[in-house]
């Protein structure tokens, strides 16, 4: 069985469709209904869709860089030049996709970061990959509030222009101020890397890590709900704390997420769970959601992989399809026909990538960034060969 077609790649791929959609509901589809509440949509995907394609990231990473790890040397560093190849043409991609206007954040160049970010973690233990995943949900917000008043304020989305004229706004957008920041998402990332290292073949670990997931996911938000509303009231720290916010702003914020950033008037602000707050708890629930909904389509890509065909396939070219999906929201085609314009595309993309699929074929920017990921990384092999044993 081809790795492509195995269970362990075919729920990973599930997880990377489910993803992909998920991000396109959120992207398409009203927030909230006629009585003015969340959506299920919304609820389902807003926030969490993001966070399962950046984990799924790190689970990726691991994947490509498993022989490497055991070979050290210098296939270790060729594999570091693949990444960070890897990370200039996605982050690229990025910059280029922006000159469009769309009703949409793109998470391509912080995407580019954080694999940036990530070469330094490509060889090291499992165990300090889940040690800096703590720390980076744990401290990296706290350093985004700390450091958020001294920084210049972020654009919509970072195009080449924004790194030649204002280079200090791109770097700061994409590692601490802008949607998707780089240096707290590495909590994502690094948890990727080190599910990525199980034994996800098989059905012990993958209802372990849905049985995690959900712990961890519930935990944070019963966390969140304790702090604010419990013994500790947060809720009244932030409404003495801001008083040009009415309570009902704040009971918004802890629902929906706040307008613009997060506000730096207390620290009780990193008490919300909310989509996009990137909070330690909400770094924290959503890398939960992530691993017990990657747990969940592995257990069942193992018993039933084909029924997740229209997912898997899809899952198999998610940065073709993403960026398809931005360039259609950019013509404002459908746009007052929110859910038409979604299953159209939801179906159009899965046609598509079922037949690619049976094609053979990687999908496109798929294979133009596997391409340049492997011309870096046999420059990389070349020039730092490992020593020849004696004999």
């Amino acid at each position: 069985m081809s790795p492509a077609a195995s269970p362990r790649f075919a729920g990973v791929d599930a997880a990377r469709g489910l993803a992909l959609f998920g991000m396109m509901a959120v992207h398409v589809l009203p927030e909230a209904g006629s009585d003015l509440e969340p959506t299920l949509p919304w609820l389902l995907f807003a926030g969490k869709a993001a966070a399962l394609f950046a984990v799924l990231a790190g689970v990726s990473l691991s994947f490509i860089t498993r022989t490497a790890r055991v070979e050290r040397g210098g296939a270790l560093t060729a594999v570091r030049w693949a990444v960070a190849a890897r990370a200039g043409m996605i982050c690229a991609l990025g910059l280029t996709i922006a000159y469009v206007d769309m009703p949409a954040f793109i998470i391509l160049a912080y995407y580019g970061a954080m694999f940036a970010l990530a070469i330094p973690f490509l060889g090291v233990s499992t165990r300090t990959l889940l040690a800096a995943a703590g720390v980076f949900a744990l401290l990296g917000p706290v350093l985004m509030q700390a450091l958020r008043d001294s920084l210049p304020e972020p654009g919509y989305d970072p195009t080449f222009s924004t790194v030649l004229t204002e280079p200090g706004v791109f770097l700061s957008q994409l590692l601490l101020t802008g949607t998707y920041p780089a240096i707290p998402w590495m909590a994502y990332i690094c948890t990727g890397l080190a599910v990525g290292r199980l034994r996800l073949n098989e059905s012990a670990v993958q209802l372990k890590l849905l049985a995690g997931g959900t712990a961890l996911a519930i935990g944070a938000w019963l966390a969140s709900v304790l702090l604010l509303d419990g013994p500790g009231q947060g809720f009244d720290r932030l409404v003495e704390m801001d008083p040009d916010l009415v309570a009902e702003q704040i009971r918004d914020a802890a629902v929906w997420g706040p307008e613009g950033y997060l506000p730096t008037s207390s620290w009780w602000w990193l008490a919300l769970v909310s989509p996009h707050t990137t909070t330690p708890l909400d770094l924290l629930h959503t890398t939960g959601v992530a691993v017990a909904v990657l747990g969940a389509l592995l257990f069942l890509a193992r018993h039933a992989g084909k029924a997740l065909l229209v997912l898997s396939a899809p899952g198999r070219m998610t940065l073709t399809l993403y960026c398809a999906h931005l360039l259609f929201l950019g013509t404002g085609a459908l746009a007052v026909l929110p859910y038409l314009s979604l299953w159209l595309q939801i179906a159009v993309f899965i046609v598509f990538a079922v037949l690619w699929q049976r094609a053979g074929k990687q999908g496109p920017l798929e294979k133009w960034i596997s391409r340049g990921s492997g011309a870096a990384r046999q420059a990389a092999l070349r020039r730092y060969p490992d020593p020849q044993p004696e004999h």
